[in-house]
């Protein structure tokens, strides 16, 4: 049976994270599908077309090149239960899904639409990230929910979308990427500032 890892991020921008992130998947899995979208629990200071774009450099910039990662744009939906039926119709059930999740969301998984019906679909594969440590006490409310929940031995580096929005951090993004920030003039401190 296929395994396929799904990963889908807010990418505003994606980071190095992401990309260390997408090559430990990629030699686990047989199938990586990623995508951007829009969290409901977030604010997106970037457009999701952009996003997607900024995410398409980053997985090129994975060396060496991995052949079983893809970006899909039909994955990308606020309700991480519908990127799942539609990742069922496009690769049917025999597929075992697994579901990335960072460290940090899991406190507030109970919270998404359907919850229960979603953990019935998938396997949780829980990404630990620097400053969100996995608290037994979420885990076991996920399996009380139905979750089966993995978590990766791996830990990306600590870097993070909200430290270049916020601090410009360029150590935190590939060059492709803070190359295509620069062009679009994507985030604050890249925009022109009017004169008087």
């Amino acid at each position: 049976m296929t395994d396929i890892a799904l990963f889908g991020t807010s990418a505003d921008p994606p980071t190095e994270g992401h990309k260390a992130i997408l090559k430990w998947l990629s030699n686990r899995y047989d199938w990586v599908a990623v995508w951007a979208s829009n969290n409901p629990f977030k604010a997106h200071p970037t457009s999701l077309d952009h996003r997607m774009t900024m995410l398409q450099l980053l997985i090129l910039e994975i060396d060496p090149v991995r052949e079983n990662i893809s970006l899909n744009r039909e994955l990308s939906s606020p309700r991480s239960l519908e990127t799942v039926q539609t990742a069922r119709e496009q690769w049917g059930d025999e597929v075992n899904l697994t579901l990335v999740v960072g460290s940090d969301l899991i406190a507030q998984m109970p919270k998404w639409y359907r919850i229960q019906d979603l953990l019935q679909q998938v396997q949780l594969l829980i990404v630990p990230r620097s400053g969100y440590p996995i608290k037994e006490e979420h885990l076991e409310t996920l399996r009380q929910l139905g979750g089966q929940c993995a978590i990766a031995d791996f830990t990306p580096p600590p870097v993070s979308s909200t430290a270049y929005r916020d601090r410009g951090d360029i150590s935190a993004i590939a060059k492709p990427v803070e190359d295509y920030i620069h062009r679009e003039q994507l985030y604050a401190w890249h925009k022109p500032v009017p004169t008087q």
